[in-house]
């Protein structure tokens, strides 16, 4: 996967806004969720794909760099939410990626998947992020989008329900 397609257009700002990077890649994947729901066959299967990969990648990027911001700024009890909403995605979607895209079983479980993953990114949007962009200047936000941005490049393109989660995964 090119890494444009992964992190969107907040990519090619030299100093992305941690909060902007995320905000893109949450519109990415509601996008993307959308796109699933109407599509069949081969293509179904190329956008869950694509789908799992930017959801592992940016799982790994607020693990490794927004949480231990947003666990000071927000709080554990936010945190630990956040943390164990990633961890059950994580594990339905390793389901998911199991089963035939085309089948009902696949299409019940992904549309149970969809909303607590939109649910996930508004408890994001809502409690996380404000406190963080409160909490961190203009210029932290910056190199806090940066080594997201680096976090993302080196993560799995599949997720690890093991590991979901854990700050240190």
């Amino acid at each position: 996967m090119s890494t444009d397609q992964t992190f969107g257009p907040a990519h090619s700002d030299p100093d992305p806004d941690v909060i902007t990077v995320l905000l893109g890649q949450h519109a990415r994947v509601k996008n993307l969720f959308i796109r699933i729901n109407s599509a069949t066959g081969k293509a179904k299967q190329s956008l869950f794909d694509e789908l799992r990969e930017l959801l592992a990648a940016h799982e790994t990027g607020e693990e490794i760099v927004l949480r231990p911001v947003s666990q000071k700024a927000a709080g554990d009890k936010v945190t630990d939410a956040r943390n164990a909403e990633e961890k059950e995605a994580n594990k339905v979607l390793t389901k998911l990626e199991k089963l035939d895209v085309d089948s009902a079983e696949f299409n019940a479980a992904f549309a149970e998947f969809e909303k607590s993953v939109l649910a996930h990114a508004q408890h994001e949007e809502n409690e996380e992020l404000p406190a963080v962009r409160a909490q961190c200047s203009e210029e932290e936000r910056q190199q806090m989008g940066k080594r997201l941005l680096k976090a993302e490049k080196s993560a799995p393109t599949h997720p690890h329900a093991s590991a979901a989660g854990s700050p240190t995964a």
